[in-house]
């Protein structure tokens, strides 16, 4: 029982020892600015805004409440309702002085993971590595409230009391596929194409598909989820894109797609403009579309989400791509967005038309 006891005593001692040396190691490694850098990041994570600001140095402008509007979201943006889910940072520039960081982050939400690239200026503040905080550029235009002039569709008589909003019990509008292109993708086969609203009201259309292999059995089926503009105004043409992981074109015999459509109430307001968009490089060489949107009525946006349709030089379907932009569209002022385009396919764009969808918190 001593000999026991001996052993229990010098293994805790062992392990309180192993303790003190990595706290002592963890301490000094916080003292450059990557690991400042890391534990910053670590307070936004849990959103611990107050610790957050505490390891800034902040710029001119810029008070508690403007940095967590800047990092966390306002206005009921997509950033608003986030996580931060993890980071990859690189070293750009590093003196004694300062250090410049690139972090990659990916935020989590409710439409899948949102990336984002960020470049911090690290300050070295009498031996300890702070987070220069700048104040975020503001537009220099003036948000002003414009009537709403645009029209509207309401449902004046619904079936039923559940009837809130989708009306089943009538005629479903006309929807039409005009266009679809099966492709093999990283080991994934892809369904693309069109969609259009050919009737007067307007509707709320998910696209289908099912693969069938050569004895005509189902062998898959998935919809378009996110990757498509669900409510079309009459005349209103959709992309769409399916993706069916792990499957291969040479397996798929023929494919049964179909839209699934109900009427629906909706407002041909906001108008979202895109301006300045082109195809360009990033700062890592990959090919993508940027631009800038800006809400022509009177509404904010909350929840921008671009669609983007890339055609080769016959007019097909070559891709189809989208983003959700992280911050709210406030009226008559530009903010930027960025969607991926595929490199492989980037010589053989022709032309390209931008959808924005968006998602608002007072939407019907």
């Amino acid at each position: 029982m001593k000999l026991g006891a001996v052993v229990m005593i010098v293994i805790l001692l062992l392990l309180m020892g192993a303790g003190t040396v990595q706290q002592a190691t963890k301490h000094a490694n916080t003292n450059t600015p990557e690991a400042a850098l890391q534990s910053f990041l670590d307070q936004v994570r849990a959103k611990h805004w107050d610790e957050a600001y505490s390891m800034t140095q902040p710029g001119a402008g810029v008070d508690k409440n403007a940095f967590i509007k800047d990092l966390g979201g306002n206005n009921g943006s997509l950033k608003t309702i986030s996580s931060l889910q993890k980071e990859n940072t690189k070293i750009l520039r590093q003196s004694s002085n300062d250090a410049d960081i690139r972090a990659d982050l990916q935020w989590s939400t409710a439409v899948g993971a949102l990336h984002e690239t960020r470049d911090f200026k690290m300050i070295n503040d009498d031996g300890e590595w702070r987070v220069a905080w700048a104040a975020a550029p503001k537009s220099q235009d003036v948000a002003k409230a414009l009537p709403t002039t645009y029209l509207r569709w309401d449902v004046v008589q619904r079936g039923s009391a559940k009837d809130e909003w989708g009306v089943q019990n009538v005629e479903p509008p006309r929807m039409r596929i005009i266009s679809m292109n099966a492709i093999e993708n990283q080991g994934d086969v892809v369904i693309l194409g069109e969609v259009v609203n050919e009737d007067t009201v307007p509707g709320f259309v998910t696209i289908n598909a099912i693969l069938l292999d050569k004895d005509g059995n189902s062998i898959a089926e998935e919809s378009s989820f996110d990757k498509i503009s669900h409510t079309l105004l009459p005349k209103e043409i959709s992309p769409f894109r399916i993706d069916f992981p792990n499957r291969k074109l040479a397996e798929i015999k023929s494919v049964r797609i179909s839209p699934t459509n109900i009427l629906v109430p909706a407002a041909a307001d906001p108008v979202v403009g895109v301006m300045n968009q082109r195809i360009e490089k990033d700062q890592d060489g990959k090919s993508i579309l940027r631009g800038d949107l800006v809400v022509q009525g009177g509404q904010t946006v909350n929840i921008p989400h671009v669609l983007a349709t890339f055609y080769d030089r016959t007019g097909k379907v070559i891709w189809v791509s989208d983003g959700y932009v992280d911050r709210a569209l406030l009226p008559q002022q530009a903010v930027p967005f960025t969607v991926n385009l595929r490199d492989d396919l980037a010589g053989q764009v022709q032309n390209y038309r931008i959808t924005v969808n968006y998602y608002n918190s007072n939407r019907s």
